[in-house]
Formats: structure tokens, C-alpha cells, sequence
């Protein structure tokens, strides 16, 4: 699990993406030699970037992909790619839009400017008539998917816009492409641009996209560079796709894991994670392992990074409890362990047990308002074990929750809408002030569900609750004194249709049908059933 988590934070996570990594971390797959095409700048495509585009977008990037074989697999991966880029690392768009274009369709030398929206006319991607830039701001209000993109550039007098030779339009950055180029099944060289206000990020998106799918060109890994040629003379050539390299200290990597590795299984394991590894000699004869990160791997930015990568490789729960090497003695000499504690792997079990009865669990900010901890649930002036922020920078960031219910009767009230039954869950923590601790406070694991229906439901929460003390093997059935519920008087439920939870003699919980008042200072039309559990008592 440890390694897919890995995968994921180097954008691996399409289908393509995470069989190639799979190959290589199995050794069935060399790691692949991305290479930039030696050509003369004569013979590049050209991009001239006109000065008025440094007041909205200033910066562009092109590549080009020759020989490429698209099937239904491959081109659905490739615009996959594209979304899952602009949702991420491009931050919707805002600091970089990707366009891909199908070059057999165009002529270049390129052009990037920067013009009044009024004086840009062209057929959108996926309609048939023409629209000048201004219309399309009105026409695309209405589109589930863009209409979160317009406010980029909409109140700017000026709008981007690529251009080829023969003034056809490619795209208008951020917003949408040209029909002219539209990539199909049948298209066999791609023109890759990237508009940006954020180079670095320019750059690693512009890397993932030709890295990726450079494996189906007709010369593997191979990528044909562009020259961005700026009104002031300077040029660039894109992509760069070299390497950088890190020195780091063996002792460091074993010492922070607490594996005695030796150089040649850390160089093995660095390599199985697509790093570049091989041992080297310092100065003072201490042993290091010389990284070279390849373009593939953003992520890698610090010795740590290589560091996580040999533990991951190796594999969590290889890791014995050790203690922790002189230098890194996180825990004071005790011995501690990379695995999940056991209070992590208990949630993560009834988080899949809440699952499988049907509840979706949400996350919910841990910080909230006095407002909404103690007043909306009925509980005003109630604040004496609670972690109040002493300089907040909102409202919505006064006090560390002394409950779950607050976030999740906020999450009802903003999916009311939602059909009914709604049905979820949360397991995290609260905090709560405790003299015996260093800080002064104690964080506290909790189980949290709630009903939303056109009844309260209180008899599914109370049998979830039944369930769940079940299936966690700590009460035995029939059990009637290990565990129970006791009536109670809790103001955020109705009175007559609430309980306490009792384990060992101890309250450990509440539940019952949320009272009207709570669900209207929430603005929850619906009845609801809720509880609420600590898990912590277990251990």
C-alpha cells in the first residue's frame, strides 16, 4: 500500500501509468532513457511570445510528440491526463492550462499574444459555428465544466490566444481549444503548449504529459523539443528533461529508518522506485549513495524523499520495532516502529466496517467556530474543556471541536439537497483540554454517524451501534453488562429518544434523534439520528 500511496503523489495514477511503475519496481521493465531529439534550432518549431501576454498569462512551453499510436485506451488515458493535471498541480487552471493540439492540422511558426477579446474569432472544440472570445464567456456560463474556469480571464481587456502561421487559432488559454486541431484516434504527431503563470509548474506539468505518453511514439521516449522565442531576443528551448543529482549519507538513510541496509540493497531498492542510484565515498570515507533524479520524479526534492523511497521499497511492515539510532532519537531511546500504531490500524478497521453498512465517511476541519461547537448543538456557555485559539484568524477558527457532530451536521446541511436516506460517517479526533499531558491539551479518537431521512432512523444508529461493538470482538453477544445504553438528558437530542453508551461501567458515547432546534440552526429540514463514540477507550 505504502508504494501505490507513492505512486500516486507522482501523478502515476492512470492505468498506464501504474503498470509501467509496477514493471519497473517487479524488475520486468528497465527504467526508461527519456531523450530530447538533437535537431538545430534551425530545423525546431517555433513559439514567439508577444510582450502584451506578460499582464495574463506570461509564460508558454511547447513539445511535440512524433509517431504517436492513439487506441481508445491510450487517447482516453491521454485526456484523462490532462484533467487530473488541471485539477492538481495546476490548480484548475489557474496557474497552468495545457493544450494539445493534432500539428498535421497546423502550420507553424506559432505566435502567443495577447489580445481584446472582441478581436478573437474561432470554432471552438466540439461545436460547429463561429464565436468571438467575448461570446464565448456568455455561452460557457451554462457548461458544467468550464464554467469554473471563466473567471480566470474573463474581466481581464485582454484575453490569451495561440496562434500558427496562417492565423488559425489553437487554443484560448485557459478556457478551451481549437475544432481545427482536435486530437482523434487518427492522429499521429501532437503539439503540446502549456500557457502558465507559474513556470516551475509549467515545467514539471510539460514534463509529465511528453514522459507519459513519449512510450507510444513510433521512437520510444523520444520527444522533439520547441523553441520559445520572447519579443526581447531571449529563447528557451522546452522540454528539459535532465537529470539532477543528490548526495546522500547512508547513515541517514538507515538511521531514520532503522534498518541496517547496506549500500547496494538501498541502491537496488532507490532503483526499483525509479531513482537513479549508486554508491559513492565522501571525503571523510563515510559512505553515501549519489542520486540522479530523473524528470519523472518531481516529488524528489530533499534527502528525505530518498529516504521514504527505501523505506516504502522495503516495506513498512518489514520494519521491526527498533530504537531509534543516535541523531534521530525521535522517542527518546524507546523502541518505535514505521508501522501504523495501533490505534491507526483499529480505525482503518472501522472505517471499513462502516463501509460495508452502508455509510460514506466525510472529513471535517478540526478547527470551528464557538458558535457552531457549543450554541448550535444547544450547549451554550458549555466551553470549560475546550481548546480556545487565542489569536484566530476567523471565526470559523476559534476552538479545536469537543465533538464530530458540528462538521457533520455542517456537511448535511450543505448536501440537504442530496437524495434521501443520507447516510455518513467520520472517525477522528477531538481535542480536549488535560493538565497531565506536556501541552496541556489531549486528542481523543472518535466514531461519529448520522441518519438523514424522511424519518429520524434512530433504530438503524442504534443497531449500528449494537454492530459495531460487536464486530470490534471486545463485547461478547448477549453481553448485557460489558456494554449498554442508559437513558440521558443531552440537549442536542430530543429528550425520551436518547442514550448514553456504556462500556465497562464508563459513558463512552452518545446517540438519539437530533433535537428540531439543532436541525434548524444547521439548516437541516430532514429528521436525523446520530451517534457518537469514543475509541480510544479501548485501548
Amino acid at each position: 500500500m505504502g508504494t501505490m500511496k507513492k505512486f500516486s503523489t507522482r501523478l502515476k495514477s492512470l492505468p498506464i501509468g501504474i503498470a509501467q511503475a509496477l514493471r519497473i519496481f517487479n524488475g520486468l521493465q528497465e527504467m526508461p532513457t527519456y531523450k530530447v531529439v538533437n535537431i538545430s534550432r534551425k530545423s525546431m518549431i517555433k513559439m514567439h511570445v508577444k510582450p502584451e501576454t506578460s499582464s495574463i498569462r506570461p509564460y508558454v512551453l511547447c513539445a511535440v510528440l512524433r509517431g504517436i499510436k492513439f487506441d481508445e485506451v491510450t487517447y482516453n488515458s491521454f485526456i484523462d491526463l490532462q484533467d487530473k493535471l488541471h485539477q492538481n498541480i495546476c490548480r484548475r487552471r489557474t496557474l497552468v492550462a495545457i493544450g494539445t493540439h493534432d500539428l498535421d492540422t497546423l502550420h507553424g511558426p506559432f505566435t502567443y499574444e495577447a489580445l481584446p477579446p472582441s478581436s478573437i474569432n474561432f470554432v471552438p472544440l466540439k461545436q460547429e459555428k463561429n464565436f468571438r472570445a467575448d461570446e464565448l464567456m456568455g455561452f460557457y456560463k451554462s457548461d458544467l465544466k468550464l464554467k469554473k474556469f471563466l473567471h480566470i480571464i474573463e474581466n481581464s481587456p485582454v484575453f490569451p490566444v495561440i496562434y500558427d502561421y496562417k492565423r488559425t487559432v489553437l487554443s484560448l488559454p485557459p478556457i478551451i481549444n481549437g475544432a481545427h486541431s482536435a486530437i482523434t484516434l487518427k492522429t499521429k504527431n501532437v503539439f503540446i503548449e502549456c500557457t502558465a503563470t507559474d513556470l516551475t509548474k509549467a515545467k514539471i506539468v510539460l514534463n509529465t504529459v511528453v514522459t507519459t505518453f513519449s512510450e507510444y511514439c513510433e521512437r520510444k521516449f523520444e520527444i522533439e523539443p520547441v523553441e520559445v522565442i520572447y519579443s526581447d531576443g531571449k529563447s528557451v528551448v522546452y522540454p528539459d528533461l535532465s537529470f539532477y543529482n543528490m548526495e546522500v549519507p547512508l547513515s541517514y538513510i538507515t538511521g531514520a529508518i532503522g534498518v541496517p541496509l547496506e549500500a547496494d540493497e538501498v541502491t537496488s531498492l532507490l532503483n526499483r522506485m525509479q531513482l537513479c542510484a549508486k554508491q559513492s565515498v565522501s571525503g571523510d570515507c563515510n559512505s553515501n549513495i549519489t542520486v540522479s533524479v530523473p524528470p519523472t520524479r518531481n516529488d524528489v526534492l530533499h534527502p528525505c524523499d530518498v529516504m521514504e523511497d527505501v523505506a516504502i521499497a522495503y516495506g513498512y511492515n518489514n520494519i521491526k520495532d527498533i530504537t531509534i539510532a543516535k541523531g534521530y532519537n525521535v522517542s527518546k531511546g524507546r523502541a518505535v516502529s514505521l508501522k501504523p500504531l495501533r490505534l491507526e490500524e483499529f480505525s482503518h478497521l472501522i472505517r471499513l466496517e462502516m463501509a460495508m453498512c452502508g455509510f460514506t465517511e466525510v472529513l471535517s476541519f478540526i478547527l470551528c467556530s464557538l458558535n457552531d461547537n457549543f450554541a448550535m448543538l444547544n450547549h451554550e456557555g458549555d466551553s470549560s474543556n475546550a481548546v480556545i485559539i487565542e489569536n484566530p484568524r476567523s471565526s470559523e477558527n476559534e476552538t479545536a471541536r469537543t465533538s464530530l457532530m458540528p462538521g457533520i451536521l455542517k456537511t448535511i446541511g450543505q448536501n440537504k439537497a442530496h437524495p434521501k436516506p443520507i447516510k455518513i460517517f467520520e472517525v477522528g479526533d477531538i481535542v480536549l483540554l488535560d493538565e497531565s499531558t506536556d501541552v496541556g491539551a489531549t486528542n481523543r479518537r472518535q466514531l461519529a454517524a448520522l441518519y438523514c431521512g424522511a424519518t429520524a432512523g434512530y433504530e438503524i444508529i442504534h443497531g449500528l451501534v449494537e454492530r459495531i461493538m460487536l464486530v470490534i470482538g471486545l463485547v461478547p453477544p448477549d453481553d448485557n453488562t460489558t456494554f449498554y445504553l442508559k437513558p440521558s438528558d443531552d440537549p442536542e437530542f430530543v429528550m425520551g429518544t436518547q442514550a448514553s453508551i456504556i462500556y465497562k461501567g464508563k459513558r463512552i458515547g452518545t446517540s438519539g434523534i437530533v433535537h428540531p432546534e439543532v436541525l434548524n440552526k444547521f439548516d437541516i429540514p430532514d429528521p436525523c439520528a446520530y451517534f457518537e463514540l469514543s475509541i480510544q477507550c479501548f485501548f
